[in-house]
């Protein structure tokens, strides 16, 4: 594994374009004398913001490479779509429109995509429908198939708290009572990135539209929208043949064995890493863990033309 670490690179906020709006990023450079070794485009989840991969961008800069950190539309710093559309079609579009920006500034070298739940599945389809788009593919605890449970878990969620926090340490609360599998008791100024005080109350720092909480549950509209998801994510596996890297959460409930046995046999060059320990937050329930696979994976794909499928599991 790879693992070279010197002072923390300072992040660089910029301005990058999306379909029709401007989205926030991070980016971490390797020292000046370093010849970076590629870009890695690092993609949040739903209801997380750039800030989730602050330590991941510092490690990916030490070891060589530019990474970039972005928000997507309605989250953190990015703009807000005005005609409230959070559709996967634009967010794609959104990712091409950045990812081309970023190809011309910088110098050539390979491009990754990591993206984790949401942020992975705009990656998974963007990229297997256009294979120029990058390189090579992390999966952070996302699939083709989700577990309806899951992904019923992460929304109900995100709906929790229409009328925000009184305090951060209640958003801590909140957010322990989902994940009990991540460490907790540190510093309440990581957290406070993702929320921003309205009124005297703390509220989640993205655009309610997106959960539509101005609007009554339609779970047949759900469901369709769901199914067509499904439709263009299995599509775009099959077209992949890139260099693929699934992690899991051991304890995920969002990505179960048998939505990794269908991975397997839509994407054969995919490697699948479990991490015991921890659920679908992976990059937050174990940082150091995540990215020094991370690291190790990505420094792989540039000694070899291909991988073989295999499995691991790691604490």
């Amino acid at each position: 594994m790879s693992g070279a670490r010197g002072a923390p690179s300072q992040a660089r906020t910029i301005t990058l374009p999306g379909a029709g709006l401007n989205l926030a990023a991070d980016r971490w450079a390797p020292p000046a004398d370093r010849t970076p070794k590629g870009v890695v485009v690092l993609l949040h989840g739903g209801g997380q913001t750039r800030h989730s991969w602050r330590r991941t961008g510092e490690r990916l800069a030490a070891d060589g490479w530019i990474a970039y950190a972005v928000d997507l539309r309605g989250h953190g710093d990015s703009d807000w779509a005005a005609d409230g559309d959070y559709g996967m079609t634009v967010m794609i579009a959104d990712l091409r429109e950045t990812i081309a920006r970023i190809k011309a500034v910088e110098p050539a070298v390979p491009v990754s995509l990591v993206g984790a739940s949401l942020g992975g599945k705009v990656a998974l389809i963007a990229i297997g429908e256009d294979p120029t788009l990058a390189d090579s593919l992390v999966l952070v605890d996302i699939a083709v198939s989700v577990e309806r449970s899951g992904a019923r878990r992460v929304k109900e969620f995100m709906r929790g708290a229409p009328e925000g926090f009184g305090s951060l340490e209640e958003a801590a609360a909140a957010i322990s009572g989902y994940n009990p599998h991540r460490r907790h008791g540190g510093s309440l100024e990581g957290l406070r990135k993702n929320l921003r005080l309205r009124g005297g109350r703390w509220h989640w720092h993205w655009d309610p539209a997106m959960m539509r909480l101005d609007r009554p549950d339609d779970e047949h509209a759900d469901s369709a929208m769901s199914a067509a998801i499904y439709a263009r994510s299995r599509a775009a596996a099959l077209a992949l043949r890139h260099p693929v890297l699934l992690v899991r959460g051991a304890h995920s409930d969002v990505v179960s064995d048998a939505g990794v046995a269908e991975m397997r046999e839509l994407i054969p060059q995919a490697t699948v890493l479990d991490v015991r320990g921890v659920g679908h937050m992976v990059a937050g329930d174990d940082n150091d863990i995540f990215t020094a696979n991370l690291l190790g994976y990505l420094d792989g794909t540039l000694e070899h033309d291909h991988h073989d499928h295999h499995d691991q599991e790691v604490r």
